[in-house]
């Protein structure tokens, strides 16, 4: 249940259109549903602004589809990350649900079924430093699209060529908040940083060679920046980071609209 559902019911118990029985019966789930190994947050959109989203790795293919049929029954928007492809035609059989999508870069599934509470002004854009930081960017691309968020991805402009980031700077200065998602040495993030007056989001990748440690190096090198405007998530959280500029987006949007 979001906050238009919420006002919605309640008004209807006002009006008297909703007896208060049923409306006990709706609310009956608030603020989470056991279901015996899950309990399910549906109270979660109220707080955070989406629902709950189901991480994959670890868990029964029975339980994702239980969780996932659980979550869209409530008509939001549905997102199940670092998924493969078996989940995802587990889930379009186990839960006949129309509309599930899988998007193999990223490894989500996603299944749109409202529209935004309110249309976003701002624009989040996502950079990777190289083609092999892709992945970790679609995810963040599909967290935040499916958060509601107008997104622009440019890949390939790692520091090994700066003209390419050079040739982007309009852009990146239009953007209300800037993801960099690099490996190696993550000095991508302090170029971008050093470009825009903007949120900059870091994700380091575990994209590299020996000395990278699968990560550690860019993270440290990110959390090291120079740039005064860099904040930096987990390794490979193109998830996190995505969830987050959406935050920020969406908040950036309200002051915008108020301003008019």
């Amino acid at each position: 249940m979001n906050e238009k559902q919420l006002t919605k019911l309640l008004n209807e118990i006002k009006s008297g259109a909703c007896p208060v029985e049923d409306a006990i019966a709706q609310l009956r789930s608030m603020p989470f549903e056991d279901i015996g190994f899950a309990k399910i947050d549906h109270h979660r959109h109220i707080r955070c602004g989406f629902p709950e989203v189901i991480y994959c790795p670890g868990k029964d293919i029975e339980h994702i589809a239980a969780i996932f049929k659980r979550l869209a029954s409530t008509g939001h928007n549905v997102l199940a990350t670092r998924a493969n492809e078996q989940i995802y035609s587990a889930l379009v059989e186990k839960t006949g649900i129309d509309g599930i999508k899988y998007e193999k870069f990223s490894k989500a599934i996603t299944l749109h079924q409202e529209p935004p509470a309110e249309k976003p002004v701002g624009l989040i854009t996502i950079v990777t430093a190289g083609t092999a930081d892709i992945p970790v960017a679609m995810e963040a691309k599909v967290t935040a699209e499916i958060c509601g968020q107008n997104v622009e991805l440019v890949c390939d402009v790692g520091v090994a060529g700066l003209h390419r980031i050079v040739d982007k700077i309009s852009l990146l200065q239009s953007s209300n908040v800037v993801i960099v998602v690099a490996g190696m040495e993550g000095a991508l993030v302090s170029v971008v940083g050093g470009l825009v007056a903007c949120p900059v989001i870091a994700v380091p990748t575990s994209v590299g060679y020996g000395a990278s440690f699968d990560g550690l190096a860019a993270l440290l090198a990110m959390l090291n920046s120079c740039a005064s405007g860099v904040t930096v998530v987990n390794i490979d959280n193109g998830f996190s980071a995505g969830f987050t500029a959406a935050i920020i987006n969406s908040r950036t949007s309200r002051w915008e609209r108020s301003k008019h």
